[in-house]
């Protein structure tokens, strides 16, 4: 435990003593190292502060730091704490409570890995003391990849998606400072999982669908964070807001194949298409997918997905459905197969006129629904935005803390 003293100085009577005794506080507020101020406005004179003990306070030191990813400590040496500030370089408090017996004060949160913390404290006796203190720097530290950029309006399946770079052992505990505020209290659950890259992963899931015209902030306090084993500290927050837009959803027959698409409840629009070929890894996924990204004109290789040298083209309109590579895209030369016969590798394809129009429409978040036989059954959870195709008691089990029910947005 390190601890400081500055011994107390006596308080004048009158206007103008007053105003140099408040300078005299400031000073001693602005000295490194702490120590105790003067005596407040309820003092008794010079006599009385002399015979006052000074006021020390201590921090958890441990081999001259704190060490990070632990919650910050200030004890009291006698008396009681009225007020305690602990503040980093860039001016962020440490948010926290003093003790019942009002000996000791502990924040809220962790420290942060290789932070520069300030302590400013006050007694009932209107002493002052303050002091600094260094955080250990991180082993390890993790970092977050967030699906919805700030600012964004999204279609009505969107989820929160968050992809960790290291290993989250912890998942209870990072799950703990995860919080989703919508504006009509959306009812919702955060679900672990592996992202389609291996990574772990949780998603933040309505029970149903947003509706349209939601806003949405996602606060990520993880600064401080230990992910576990393997995972290190977190070293910052993370927060984003975004909107939701039109009612929007698609559904492709594998039967009919064609696309209906619904805006808000009612078909505004019929597209012939033709998609993945049946029986074999051609075939189209089925079940609820999102639009994941809009990607224009890509290029599509089929050995970056496992189909040999089946094709090697440019590709117009490219909206993307799951990371293994199926899409809905142009696709004028299958042209005599549009509403007739599925005979793509995997792709819901459509004419050039049909595509430009949809893509033009369409956003992301939007929910696209494969109906019907011959598809090669659901893509995994983490190939895109899975979770749809689970019920929602199936969803909710998912999260760390499900033993405590779904989170309310």
């Amino acid at each position: 435990m390190s601890r400081t003293r500055r011994t107390a100085l006596p308080r004048r009577r009158g206007r103008h003593a007053t105003l140099v005794g408040t300078a005299l506080l400031a000073a001693a507020l602005t000295a490194c190292g702490g120590g105790s101020g003067g005596k407040g406005a309820a003092g008794d004179g010079g006599a009385d502060a002399k015979n006052k003990p000074d006021m020390a306070i201590a921090v958890n030191l441990t081999g001259g730091q704190v060490k990070a990813g632990e919650p910050v400590r200030v004890t009291l040496a006698d008396g009681k704490f009225s007020l305690v500030k602990v503040t980093d370089g860039k001016g962020g408090e440490l948010p926290g409570q003093i003790s019942a017996d009002g000996r000791t004060w502990t924040s809220e949160r962790n420290a942060s890995p290789g932070t520069d913390y300030r302590v400013e404290a006050q007694n009932t006796a209107s002493q002052s003391a303050s002091t600094q203190f260094k955080t250990s720097p991180a082993d390890k530290v993790n970092k977050v990849s967030i699906n919805i950029p700030k600012g964004s309006t999204v279609g009505v399946a969107m989820p929160v998606s968050l992809v960790f770079d290291n290993p989250v052992k912890n998942k209870a505990e990072v799950e703990k400072q995860l919080k989703v505020a919508a504006s009509d209290n959306t009812e919702g659950s955060w679900g672990w999982f592996k992202d389609y890259s291996g990574k772990d992963r949780v998603d933040w899931r309505p029970k149903e669908y947003w509706k349209s015209g939601t806003t949405v902030k996602v606060d990520m306090q993880l600064n401080g964070v230990d992910s576990g084993t393997g995972g290190g500290l977190f070293a910052r927050d993370y927060n984003t807001e975004f909107t939701i837009g039109k009612d929007r959803r698609m559904e492709v027959s594998l039967d009919t194949k064609k696309m209906t698409v619904t805006e808000d409840g009612q078909a505004v629009r019929t597209i012939p298409v033709s998609a993945g070929t049946p029986g074999g890894q051609k075939a189209s996924w089925s079940g609820k997918m999102v639009l994941m990204s809009k990607e224009g004109t890509i290029r599509m290789d089929s050995q970056t997905v496992g189909l040999g040298d089946s094709y090697d083209k440019m590709v117009d309109y490219s909206m993307r459905l799951t990371w293994s590579g199926m899409y809905a895209h142009a696709a004028p030369w299958n042209s005599g197969n549009f509403g007739r016969v599925n005979s793509s590798s995997g792709c819901v394809g459509m004419s050039d006129a049909d595509a430009r129009s949809f893509y033009e429409r369409v956003q992301v978040g939007d929910p696209f629904e494969v109906v019907g036989s011959g598809s090669k059954g659901n893509a995994e959870l983490g190939n895109g935005y899975g979770e749809w195709n689970l019920s929602w008691d199936q969803w909710k089990a998912k999260s760390a803390l499900a033993g405590g029910g779904a989170q309310q947005g």
